[in-house]
């Protein structure tokens, strides 16, 4: 585990975005070096790679704000809450 590193768990959207861009600036200027969920290797499987930047982070922020549907129709995004429980189970076992 790194000392210095923060994995993040937020929305991914443009309406997001203005609230990311000062988090990252805010992290990094605290000498700090945030790890974002978001994969881009289609062929990994994504939950392995968001349990180890967990597992390598000393921190993480859980952004669960936004947890409603796109679009009327649609369910609610229960992706952040259940990451937030994948980080919060690592962290109970190392207790």
């Amino acid at each position: 585990m790194r000392s210095d590193l923060v994995f993040i768990n937020c929305p991914f959207d443009n309406d997001y975005f203005p609230l990311l861009k000062p988090l990252l600036f805010t992290l990094t200027y605290l000498g700090l070096h945030p790890k974002i969920s978001e994969t881009t290797d289609s062929g990994e499987v994504r939950l392995h790679k968001i349990k180890d930047m967990m597992m390598d982070s000393k921190y993480s922020i859980h952004d669960l704000s936004r947890m409603e549907p796109l679009k009327p129709a649609d369910l609610p995004r229960f992706n952040m809450p259940f990451e937030c429980g994948i980080d919060f189970g690592i962290n109970l076992s190392s207790v």
